[in-house]
Formats: structure tokens, sequence, C-alpha cells
């Protein structure tokens, strides 16, 4: 018998961006490289797993607006033109670099690479949901929700509708897409405060992820501090984060992903090919973007030259990287035993795109730990968080401590001076959202008003805008997000008091946000 368990918990999210009114909008690719770099190469990962006898255990949140976004025919349309376009400068740089041996291997190397993910894109018929729900299916991927649209739960706790209903519409959502009920859920950025335990409760969800800090600082001193999940007085479970596995892999200073061998992020064919070669593969309007075509490694951390990559010993590097950590949880799980007198937990959570978008081989370190975890030790057990409950349904009662994953463990990422701006124009919008939901519509036309007013809101409170303003990347399209969104709420407010909707301009807004079709704005009546 195992002397513990180890959790690896993905988090798959976007902001839900989709812009059917512009022929042409860069946020969108931040979807498509996600697709062809994180999605497609864990699904590669799973299918390979199964195919092999490998009994794999893997929790993965994936959220309302990812979900909404993988299963849109307008954005499945634009990944087709993206990925042809990849496919088609790829073979042009094969020919391009007829004299340059290494870089003409690489060119073909992502030729077969961009071949692979279309020929599964194809073979799942577009729909990335049914390729992940198989995994569900067989009990080796536990799929849990988030907030609807990642909405900063503890920002908007005076407004208790609101935070319901952030809850409620994402647990609707999954089951529409997933054909169940969600047993658990990532709170957004890991954000708790005292209390939304009961909500989730009501929802029917029976756990949830918080940081570490979160429950070694609950009341009572939990016994077995991040190393076990503590039940909440609400009957809902919460998984800290473990810190030294998340270092391990996360750490700009110590982790894997900056290693000489791997891939460098920030050098894309984009910038480095020559401007009229590369036009018809960036921007319409002429800027240069990433293209996802990199040919080089890390090499050195001090901004030198960068050496030709080479897939091959970035593969073994990876798997080299697999056995530390595996080894590094060994020697964890031995020590925690002996400590503790029954079996750890080490609950591992990172951001799904980590592995593969920003860190390329991410995805290879995933199928070798599970490989060599299956194969090559009996210390721990690999586990998903549904699975560990059923196992060890026993644990200690306490109240998490107020926490988050960011800067500092608390909520100033999310609330400061770069965009403490938009918090009275979303508490105004859901203080006004609550009062549109007391009404009874006169009409069709009024109910549908109604429902796009609670789309729109929520889409206003999605946590990323906020991230995105304090990072100090994209912050205009950030700004623009915020704005437009409460903008058109404001408008369907207005109409909707003076009886006065606007069908032609309701039409056009439901054809652009459309996230949740069946969503119901009375959820924002009093709980």
């Amino acid at each position: 018998m195992s002397l513990g368990y180890v959790a690896l918990v993905l988090h798959a999210h976007l902001p839900f961006v989709r812009h059917p009114e512009s022929d042409y909008v860069l946020e969108e690719e931040w979807l498509y490289e996600a697709i062809i770099e994180t999605y497609i190469p864990l699904l590669h990962v799973f299918e390979g797993l199964k195919r092999d006898g490998i009994d794999f255990k893997i929790t993965m949140s994936m959220t309302p607006p990812l979900v909404s976004m993988l299963r849109d025919e307008v954005l499945q349309d634009r990944f087709d033109e993206h990925l042809g376009l990849l496919l088609e400068l790829a073979q042009k740089e094969v020919g391009h670099n007829e004299h340059n041996g290494h870089v003409k291997y690489l060119a073909e190397y992502y030729i077969k690479e961009f071949g692979e993910v279309k020929a599964t894109w194809e073979r799942y018929d577009r729909d990335l949901i049914k390729a992940f729900k198989q995994f569900l299916d067989s009990g080796n991927l536990e799929i849990i929700t988030c907030g609807a649209t990642h909405g900063y739960l503890p920002l908007m706790q005076m407004y208790p509708q609101a935070v319901w209903a952030q809850i409620q519409v994402a647990c609707e959502s999954y089951e529409e897409n997933f054909g169940r009920a969600p047993k658990g859920i990532w709170l957004p950025e890991c954000a708790y405060y005292n209390g939304v335990e009961r909500m989730l409760a009501d929802a029917g969800l029976r756990y949830f992820l918080t940081d570490g800090h979160g429950i070694l600082y609950a009341k009572p001193r939990p016994r077995f501090g991040s190393y076990a999940p503590i039940f909440t007085e609400a009957g809902v479970a919460a998984f800290g984060r473990d810190q030294e596995s998340s270092q391990q892999v996360w750490s700009s200073k110590v982790g894997y992903p900056g290693a000489a061998e791997y891939r460098e992020f920030y050098k894309d064919l984009g910038w480095d090919a020559e401007y009229e070669y590369i036009k018809p593969y960036i921007m319409p309007n002429g800027q240069r973007k990433n293209t996802g075509i990199k040919y080089h490694k890390i090499t050195s951390k001090d901004g030198g030259e960068k050496a030709l990559y080479d897939p091959y010993w970035a593969k073994e590097k990876s798997a080299e990287h697999a056995g530390d950590f595996m080894h590094n949880r060994e020697k964890q799980v031995q020590h925690l035993n002996h400590l503790m007198q029954r079996p750890p937990l080490i609950v591992s959570p990172y951001d799904a795109e980590l592995f593969g978008h920003w860190w390329y081989e991410g995805p290879w370190f995933i199928d070798y730990l599970f490989r060599k975890s299956w194969y090559d030790q009996s210390t721990f057990e690999m586990t998903h968080l549904a699975e560990y409950l059923q196992v060890q349904p026993t644990q200690q009662v306490a109240v998490p401590s107020q926490s988050s994953w960011g800067y500092k463990g608390f909520h100033e990422y999310w609330l400061n001076e770069t965009n403490a701006w938009v918090y009275p124009h979303l508490h105004k919008a859901a203080e006004r959202m609550i009062e549109l939901a007391k009404r009874e519509p006169v009409d069709e036309l009024e109910w549908r008003a109604l429902n796009q007013a609670a789309r729109e809101v929520l889409l206003a409170q999605s946590s990323d805008w906020a991230f995105i303003m304090r990072t100090g990347t994209m912050v205009p399209y950030a700004v623009r997000r915020t704005r437009s969104h409460i903008q058109r709420f404001t408008k369907l407010y207005e109409d909707v008091l003076k009886g006065e909707v606007d069908s032609g301009w309701l039409e056009k807004v439901e054809i652009i946000d459309n996230i949740f079709p069946n969503i119901n704005y009375r959820v924002y009546r009093p709980l």
C-alpha cells in the first residue's frame, strides 16, 4: 500500500474573447495558441497513457468561458484558418531554409506537429469538450468547474446574489456541457472568503481549491497543515496548494522551465523573419506578432545569443525533470507519512497553459511523470481530488483563512492603483442587476433583455481584466472590455426600466456576447 498521494491539478482557463463583429482581433489568438500548444498536446498525453494501460488520475478545471469558446462555431472556423496559415508558413520555411540544415529540420518538425494537431482536431469533429469528456467518463480525468466568468469572489461578497450567480451559472453551464453536475470548483484565483462555502454547498459542490496559507491559517489550526484537506462547517472540503512542489515547476529561478535545453518562448519567427517575407502571416495591419514557430532554446538567462533548439534533447531533459519531481515527491511523502502517521496528500495545482504554451515541454513532463510514477515507484499514488475524498472521507473540520494565490497571497493584485476604478462600476451594475431580477418580463423581448443584462454583468466581472491591468500587458483591451460590458449593461437597464428595449441593438449584442445561451436572469434574485 502506498504511503501517500499526489494530486496534479491543472486550471484550464481563458477569458471570453470572441469578436464576430470584427474580421481580426489579436486577442482571439490566445485560444488558438492554447489549442495548439496545450489542450491538444494534453489530449495526446491522455490518449497515449490510456493506450499503454496506465490508469492515470488527474484533476482539471475547464472554466465556462473556455468551454463556451471551444464549442463556438465562429471561433472553430477561425481556428481552422489560423492553423492552415501556420502549416503554410512551416512548409514555406522548409524551402526557405534549404541550406540551413538545423532550421530546416525544425521547420519539418513543426509541419509534423501542426499536422498532428489538425488530425486530432478533425478526428473529434472540432469538439475538444467531447474529447476531454471521454476521460471524465473513464474516471481518469476529474473535470471541475470555476466561477461563471472567473469573477474575483471576495471583492463582490457585499452582493451575495452576485457571488451566487457566478457559482450557480457555472454549475448549470457545466451540466449542459458534460451531462452531469460538477463535484468540485477551482475558486477563481484560488480566492477564498469566509462564508462562500455555504453557497458552494447549496450549489451541490463537494470541494474547492485554495492556496496553502488558506489552510495553514485556518481555525482551529489544521493538525496536518496543507497535507490533508479540511472540511468546512458547510460540509464542503477545502484543498490547499503545496508550496514545495509548486515552486519546483513555477519558480523562474529554480523551476524546471528555465532549463537551457528548453524552447525559448520570447524568440519567435514573427519577429525574427524579414518583414516582406513574414507579412502574410502577421497582423492584417502589418504589425508583427508571435506565430508559434520558434527556433531557439533558452541557452542562458543573461540575455546573450540563443542557440538553436533541439526537441530531442529537450524531451530528454523533460524526462530527467519528471524523474526529479517524482523523486522529490517520494522523499516528501516518506517524511510526511512518518510525521503524520497517516498518508499525506500533496496537491500540485498549476495553470494548464503553463504546460505547452509557456513551457513548451510541459506536456512531455506530465507524460513522463505519470509513466515513471506508474512503473518506477510505489511510495505514492497519483490521484484526483474526487477519488481522494472517496478513499479518505474523514477529515478535520476548520474554517479556512481569507486568501488567494496572487502576489502576497491576499486580494491586492486585483485591487490596486491600476484597476481600483473598475469596482464602483461593477458594484453599481451588480446592485442594478439584483433590482432587475425582481421584475417579471412583460414580453419575450424584455425577457431576452434581462437575460442579456445578466450576461453583461458576468462578463464585466471577469478577474482577467483587473489582472491584465495590473500586469501592464494588453491594458487597452482589458479596459475596453470592462467599459463595453458595463455600457451595454447600463443601456439594457435603462431600456428595460423605460419599457423601450431596442430590439435591433439587442440582437447584435446577443450575437457578440453569446455566452450562457440558457441563462435565467432570476439567478440574481435575493437568496
